[in-house]
């Protein structure tokens, strides 16, 4: 079908992601004349490039690992693996991103074909937008309001300029044929740290160079001190690196100063920005009257109805510079949506409690901001669990790690921050004891089957309420 030249709608959404897709959803379900405008491939970040081609990754190692463990069971060590036993990791991944990058085209191509415009968006001013598509045609858009859904591309840090011919990012790691034999990767967040352990685990030699010190995005000081106990001894990483990157006959040299002040040079086959992401924002920002704050990272959004200012431009997802998580976005889409379509009538939106998840081995889950937001209660009581004697964590090998959860004088559960087994799942039932605004008592009134790693929640909201009423 071709553009029209000239397009007049009630709602434009910029970005066809999750976020813009839940916007486009809720405007259109509220009456909304809306056009859905996306300039590279429809579909989602977490789908294409993030969370599921990583996980695919993380589930090969996994089954890697566990055969490499097997002798600590009392079972037979397998057979070293030759390099090229790993040929069809990097397909497999592939091959099943595809499927589920599949499923949201689907849902994509079932949008009447009116509501769909392929092509890279600019502002020419408040309420309009030219679209270039990629025969060279455009399309002017006047909107009367704006979703900015645009989605985030990754940080790649000035120290990496000598390096960026062999410099990959998580948009173009899951392309490669084959698994690199060696990875330099910069950053110790949860993306750094996911992908570090995962190709660890599956024979590529890496490093990890981190700074300030600081582990994924954990806040609380006994978390942090036991995760970086045991990251010490599980993978290469320097948390606080004076690291200098050099392009050397076709690989990457890393001259660093190691923890203990000892300087070291290392060659890798590539280097891997993991150093996180930022706001991909549409060009031509300063041809609106907002567009100047927006541009110097000043959104000035609130974020229960996702609004700028006061003006007609609402922003959702990895666009608001905000957490990078699918649920996150999908509600910023939807609260965003409908308002873009109610505009100039605006309401809060419903937010579900916070809530992150690392799936590193140990996993790491903050909920409800953390320790970091809990501080913000005032007088915060504080119960913890060591999974060093947990009973089944002990069983399966996995009983490294320290849970810590927070209430208010009033009993009331704040959140937790948890390094250890099934964080993925004790973080979910954390989350939703929070979002039901249950006290501890409440949630120690819960069944806990024995034997299972949940037992380790008890222990500590057990501690929680002898701290509480200790201290009364």
């Amino acid at each position: 079908m071709t553009a029209p030249p000239t397009l007049e709608v009630d709602v434009a959404v910029v970005g066809g992601g999750s976020a813009g897709m839940a916007a486009y959803r809720a405007a259109v379900a509220a009456g909304a004349r809306t056009v859905l405008i996306e300039g590279g491939d429809f579909g989602t970040t977490c789908a294409r490039v993030g969370c599921m081609p990583s996980k695919l990754l993380i589930a090969a190692a996994d089954a890697a690992h566990a055969g490499d463990t097997a002798s600590d069971f009392g079972l037979p060590a397998p057979a070293p693996r030759a390099g090229d036993a790993l040929a069809g990791v990097m397909d497999r991944v592939r091959r099943e991103r595809d499927r589920f990058v599949g499923f949201v085209l689907r849902e994509v191509e079932a949008y009447p074909a009116t509501d769909k415009l392929a092509g890279v968006a600019r502002f020419v001013g408040d309420h309009v937008l030219v679209v270039t598509h990629a025969n060279g045609d455009a399309t002017r858009v006047h909107a009367g309001r704006i979703v900015l859904a645009t989605g985030s591309v990754p940080v790649v840090p000035r120290e990496l300029d000598a390096v960026r011919a062999l410099c990959l990012t998580t948009d173009s790691l899951f392309e490669l044929p084959h698994l690199p034999a060696s990875a330099a990767i910069v950053g110790a967040g949860v993306v750094a740290l996911e992908l570090g352990q995962a190709l660890h685990r599956l024979g590529v030699r890496v490093r990890l160079f981190g700074r300030g010190g600081r582990l994924g995005v954990l806040t609380d000081p006994e978390v942090h001190r036991q995760a970086c106990a045991v990251w010490a001894d599980a993978l290469p990483l320097e948390c606080d690196a004076r690291a200098v990157f050099h392009a050397d006959g076709g690989e990457v040299r890393v001259d660093y100063v190691t923890r203990d002040g000892s300087r070291a040079s290392e060659r890798f086959a590539c280097v891997i920005a993991a150093a996180g992401r930022a706001p991909r924002l549409p060009a031509g920002l300063e041809t609106t009257s907002w567009g100047a704050a927006v541009a110097a990272g000043a959104w000035g959004f609130d974020r229960t109805t996702m609004q700028v200012g006061a003006s007609p431009v609402f922003v959702a997802g990895d666009a608001s510079g905000e957490d990078s998580l699918l649920h996150e976005a999908v509600d910023e889409g939807r609260i965003a949506g409908r308002n873009a379509a109610s505009f100039p009538r605006v309401r809060g939106g419903e937010r579900r409690a916070r809530l992150s998840i690392a799936f590193t081995h140990p996993q790491m889950a903050i909920v409800g901001g953390g320790w970091a937001l809990a501080q913000r209660a005032g007088d915060v009581v504080v119960g913890q669990a060591s999974f060093a004697n947990q009973g089944r964590s002990r069983v399966m090998l996995r009983n490294r790690g320290l849970l810590r959860v927070y209430a208010d004088r009033a009993g009331f559960f704040l959140g937790a921050e948890m390094f250890g087994p099934d964080a993925e799942h004790l973080g979910h039932l954390m989350a939703w004891a929070l979002q039901a605004r249950m006290r501890i008592d409440q949630m120690l009134s819960m069944p806990f089957y024995h034997p299972v790693v949940e037992e380790g929640l008890r222990t500590a909201l057990r501690d929680a309420r002898r701290s509480a009423r200790t201290e009364a």
